[in-house]
């Protein structure tokens, strides 16, 4: 195991993770549809927010693509599946409202590239992408998806991005969040049916053992009526994606991050991955393709283009240990 891979696996990745982005951003519309976010590192980078997205791309290899199943070679599209809900700098819409545009389908692109099929994005609300990778409507699902322990079950993983959640409050509330007892009795919208549900859940009952008061949570449809309920003041916090969180308040100044914690629990770094319906026949070849981008620095571009290169991973895994069912 390499000394990154190793690191991921510790305690100390689980509070306290740096931002992707830090809170400093700016939008040109006369430069096309830009916003230009200040990653960790301190280097600003400039987003492309506009439908002339001008993606990065590889070639194909052929002895990847051979691993595909026969069924999709001979398709020669590939079908892929995003929440959608629109969550930059993830998944979202660019500035004519339309075009699908983020991290996700850039990595989602990548990969059929090096697989010489056409990606077809299918943009669904985040409950039906799993329905339609059950039916086998879906290939694969590339949206933010975390590797958990239950999720392991019913499907296969190839892993391509750290998973860092953040809680974000409207700017300037004075809250900060280490653990358990700093959301104790506080108001907090999560989205259902995701393991920063499942997180938080087990924080509210870790809180009402110790005889503190249970989280009061909250669910909305969607991220524009979460943060309309923060800055009302009917919500004291949002736990979401730590990239989303932070790229609303970088581009808005109206909220903040104030904690951050691993997608996968205490004790283990979250990943990210591309999903397939358990024993599809996909996961290797998705893999070995995300290894091959890896390599050849064409994700490492992917990345950097939107300001996450800090949840980058040096290798991807097939089903590595997940969230456990019990955040112990």
């Amino acid at each position: 195991m390499s000394t990154r891979l190793a690191r991921r696996r510790t305690a100390a990745a689980a509070l306290g993770l740096a931002s992707a982005l830090v809170l400093a951003a700016c939008s040109n519309p006369s430069e096309g549809g830009t916003t230009e976010v200040a990653a960790a590192s301190g280097a600003k980078t400039k987003i492309n927010i506009s439908p002339d997205q001008n993606r990065v791309t590889t070639d194909k290899v052929d002895s990847i693509a051979a691993e595909v199943p026969e069924k999709i070679r001979k398709r020669g599209t590939l079908e892929l599946v995003a929440s959608s809900g629109s969550a930059a700098p993830l998944t979202f819409y660019a500035t004519d409202n339309k075009t699908v545009i983020g991290v996700e389908p850039d990595l989602a692109y990548l990969v059929a590239d090096v697989l010489g099929l056409k990606p077809h994005i299918n943009t669904v609300s985040w409950e039906n992408i799993f329905v339609g990778l059950d039916s086998a409507k879906y290939d694969a699902g590339f949206s933010n998806i975390t590797v958990t322990e239950e999720r392991k079950e019913k499907y296969d993983f190839a892993t391509y991005r750290e998973d860092n959640l953040g809680f974000g409050a409207k700017k300037g509330s004075g809250l900060k969040v280490t653990g358990p007892a700093d959301v104790a009795g506080k108001t907090v919208a999560v989205s259902s049916g995701t393991n920063q549900e499942k997180l938080l859940i087990e924080w509210s009952k870790e809180n009402e053992k110790a005889g503190r008061k249970p989280v009061d949570i909250k669910y909305y449809q969607n991220d524009s009526d979460t943060y309309l309920a923060l800055q009302s003041g009917r919500i004291d916090l949002y736990l979401g994606p730590n990239p989303t969180a932070a790229y609303h308040a970088a581009t808005t100044g109206k909220t903040e991050v104030v904690g951050t914690y691993s997608g996968a629990g205490a004790t283990l770094q979250g990943l990210i991955a591309a999903t397939t319906k358990k024993d599809s026949g996909l996961a290797k070849p998705l893999a070995d393709a995300l290894n091959h981008v890896i390599d050849n620095g064409t994700y490492a571009k992917v990345l950097k283009r939107w300001g996450l290169s800090d949840e980058a991973v040096t290798k991807s895994e097939i089903n590595p240990p997940g969230l456990p069912r019990t955040n112990k």
